[in-house]
């Protein structure tokens, strides 16, 4: 099922606007976050347009939280964190996807409360495209 309204579905310039295509993973999407101002923020977004991890099966929720780990260990291999957060939101966008926002100890907000567009930082396409490589080289 996919809603023509969101960019998880439909990707293209909806996705464009927050995020950046990297590869489909098992049952989901991983996706680059545009604004890095968190060096290696992606998300992975589920394959089908539900709002609630309760909408799946236990397999996939299975399957879901594969990709997440997988994802997960990609960026700490890639970025080095010191603490690799997880966000699901949705409050806006009733798709079901889960943030991983890398935190560094020299960086901004280290413990202090996650925003979740500061809109500080954003890269070339060149930065980008170098940091989807390493991140798929790493998956």
């Amino acid at each position: 099922m996919k809603d023509k309204n969101c960019g998880y579905c439909m990707r293209g310039e909806l996705l464009e606007k927050f995020g950046i295509y990297i590869c489909d993973l098992e049952v989901s999407t991983l996706i680059l976050f545009k604004e890095q101002s968190k060096r290696g923020r992606c998300i992975v977004a589920y394959k089908d347009h539900v709002s609630e991890i309760v909408d799946i099966s236990d397999e996939e929720r299975n399957k879901f939280f594969a990709d997440v780990n997988r994802a997960a260990k990609a960026i700490h291999k890639v970025f080095k964190p010191n603490k690799l957060n997880y966000g699901a939101y949705g409050d806006t966008g009733c798709h079901l996807h889960i943030h991983l926002c890398p935190k560094y100890k020299d960086g901004d907000e280290w413990g202090g409360t996650f925003t979740m567009n500061p809109g500080k930082v954003f890269l070339t396409d060149e930065e980008y495209a170098q940091m989807i490589e390493q991140i798929k080289a790493a998956l």
